[in-house]
């Protein structure tokens, strides 16, 4: 069941300079106020039900066990599962502004103010959820004791762009996009359901796909492989649930994002990396392990061979999950 909250935040000015009169965000708790806080930061197509999309490592008993902490996770803002983004300006979404990592994170720092937290414990994240928690590192240095990055990354590859480039493009070159401009009711979502099949495309490993579909035919319709009514399916279940204006504004914020230094952070850190993850490769919690390092700042990375590729961080509550659970009671 979930419990999303609105938190009405006021005026907010971005990065890029713009602002935006009213904000709002949606957010979730679990676990008593008094216990140590904990905020996890949701990937790409995630929002702030954190007990379900990542129910492998939240949980009563679990690494982020909401029996021994306070635990936040809101939806960031330009998304739009009750935060503010392009939906609150529709028909007009393309009036909304440009967010950054950064703008996310500051939006989560005036919810923390609201609900009375001075300091994290800890802040959590995969993909994109990782880059926010780095963010909140040296954005905010002094109200994060621990800093855990899953499948991450310090900044995106050409290749990384180049997906979500593509995607952007299956959407705007959807006749119903208009700029950006579209009525809910006739939304692009031939355009943001491709979209999402490239992006799923891209977090399995080829071992997990092979496993799951091999070259087996879908059961009635003989015509079709099965990998490809999984695809269509995931693509059109997509569409009921995410808007294409917010899928450009997030991409387009993790694909400007870049840490360039840990020098401010006074967190210590866990990254965590899998071997079959070829689109947050190793090499790049690698990188901010060294990042990190030079810092002088404590640090861990793990490397965790499964074969569900970029998925994993989602699926693996066993070996992350001990991990986690460790980083988070050490003292």
């Amino acid at each position: 069941m979930q419990d999303r909250r609105v938190a009405s935040l006021g005026p907010m000015t971005l990065e890029s300079g713009a602002r935006l009169d009213s904000v709002e965000i949606a957010y979730e708790t679990w676990g008593d106020i008094g216990h140590p806080a904990i905020l996890i930061c949701h990937a790409l197509s995630g929002d702030s039900h954190a007990l379900g999309w990542w129910d492998r490592l939240v949980g009563p008993g679990k690494a982020i066990d909401t029996d021994r902490y306070f635990v936040v996770c809101s939806n960031a803002l330009g998304g739009c599962q009750g935060s503010t983004g392009p939906l609150h300006f529709a028909p007009h979404g393309s009036r909304f502004p440009q967010v950054s990592v950064g703008d996310m994170v500051d939006a989560q720092a005036h919810l923390a103010e609201a609900l009375g937290i001075e300091k994290w414990h800890a802040v959590a994240g995969g993909s994109m959820g990782g880059m926010q928690a780095l963010e909140w590192s040296v954005r905010h240095p002094h109200r994060v004791e621990r800093c855990f990055a899953t499948a991450s990354c310090a900044a995106h590859s050409a290749m990384q762009i180049g997906f979500n480039e593509t995607g952007r493009q299956a959407i705007r070159r959807d006749p119903r996009w208009r700029g950006g401009d579209y009525p809910l009711d006739d939304a692009p979502r031939d355009g943001l359901s491709v979209a999402r099949m490239l992006g799923h495309l891209s977090f399995l490993s080829d071992a997990a796909f092979e496993a799951k579909f091999g070259r087996g035919r879908q059961p009635g319709k003989e015509h079709l492989f099965q990998v490809e009514s999984y695809l269509n399916y995931q693509g059109d279940k997509f569409t009921g649930r995410f808007d294409a204006n917010s899928l450009l504004v997030l991409t387009r914020a993790i694909d400007d994002w870049e840490l360039t230094s840990m020098e401010p952070a006074t967190a210590r850190y866990l990254f965590v990396s899998y071997t079959s993850d070829w689109l947050y490769p190793s090499s790049q919690s690698r990188k901010l392990l060294e990042m990190a390092n030079a810092a002088g700042r404590e640090a861990e990375w793990i490397e965790i061979d499964l074969p569900h590729g970029h998925d994993a961080f989602l699926l693996d509550g066993e070996i992350q999950g001990e991990a986690l659970r460790k980083f988070l009671q050490s003292e």
